[in-house]
């Protein structure tokens, strides 16, 4: 009885998802021209693509040497390139170099922009708040090869920052060239160049805040640290997770141009990242070996949804809010 109750009301439930949806459409109409542009762009350029996910289970076609359509039937079916993506420690080593360097990322840059947000919006000066939002906006417009530019002209072994090191008594110091460096520089790179960026949504959250709620502060006596953590921070806490989760869903991508822009021989042993990986071997100098390449991306794919899935899942459950 139980179970035909419940049957019952999932189709209840379907029928009425059913009538809003109907409804939604037809309220909705006028939009709808507008939709297909973006819907055809993600079929073309998201979806179609995702058919070439068969190279993985192919014996490295031959691109160079037949067409697409000639290549993929001529190489026969095979799970050898799962079978050395999950046992080569070379492979393992650069998962692990991924996952350092976007955890990392997500610990220490992923609260700044917040900071930064409470700190814009707390100034109230609109010219001189406004100044600081371009000056700390500008660095994202800066393209990742321009950005390792300039680094590696502040931080070659005779550029200002060594030069300062030397005239205190300090030994020059290879910051791009050395291992040991690579990680926290590809963390404070891209915290110099996303922070400002990122902090728009939190600005925009915040400035719908309703602004009686800081009034009626005011008037029990709060301090201006006591409102930002107990109306602030709750109020855009939605927008917070929100931002976690989709950050968490690339934790298989710690930024493959910047990466990739900033690696070299010295460097690649802490460096070297899934993306960096894939786009040697696929398209890379020597051997272009597509199927284990494809295999690479596959699973690197694969995990990331699992990532957004269960992020989104323990959010709903935990916090009531979530992507979808």
């Amino acid at each position: 009885m139980s179970a035909n109750n419940k049957a019952v009301k999932n189709n209840l439930a379907l029928r009425q998802g059913l009538r809003n949806f109907r409804s939604g459409v037809r309220k909705n109409k006028s939009l709808i021209p507008f939709l297909i542009p973006a819907m055809v762009f993600a079929l073309v350029f998201s979806y179609l693509p995702m058919i070439g996910i068969l190279i993985a289970f192919k014996d490295n076609p031959n691109f160079g040497r037949y067409d697409v359509f000639e290549a993929f039937s001529r190489a026969s079916w095979t799970l050898d390139n799962f079978r050395i993506l999950f046992s080569d420690p070379e492979i393992l080593k650069y998962i692990g170099n991924t996952m350092i360097i976007s955890v990392m990322k997500i610990v220490i840059l992923f609260p700044l922009p917040i900071i930064l947000a409470v700190m814009i919006s707390e100034v109230k000066n609109k010219t001189f708040s406004k100044i600081i939002q371009g000056m700390v906006f500008l660095p994202h417009f800066l393209s990742w090869v321009v950005i390792t530019g300039i680094f590696n002209n502040l931080l070659d072994l005779y550029g200002p920052i060594n030069n300062m090191i030397t005239s205190m008594g300090g030994d020059s110091i290879y910051f791009m060239g050395e291992a040991g460096w690579f990680r926290p520089l590809v963390v404070i790179l891209s915290g110099w160049k996303e922070i400002g960026y990122s902090s728009i949504v939190y600005v925009s959250a915040i400035t719908a805040i309703d602004s009686s709620l800081y009034e009626a502060a005011q008037i029990d006596g709060a301090s201006k640290l006591k409102q930002i953590w107990k109306i602030t921070i709750p109020q855009i806490l939605p927008t917070i997770i929100v931002m976690l989760i989709i950050r968490i869903g690339y934790l298989m991508d710690a930024g493959f141009e910047q990466v990739y822009t900033m690696l070299n021989p010295y460097t690649r042993e802490t460096g070297e990242i899934i993306g960096t990986y894939v786009y040697r071997l696929g398209l890379g100098t020597g051997t272009r070996d597509y199927g284990l390449s494809t295999a690479v991306g596959l699973f690197n794919g694969v995990i990331s949804l699992i990532l957004i899935l269960g992020a989104n899942f323990i959010s709903k459950k935990k916090f009531g809010t979530g992507i979808w």
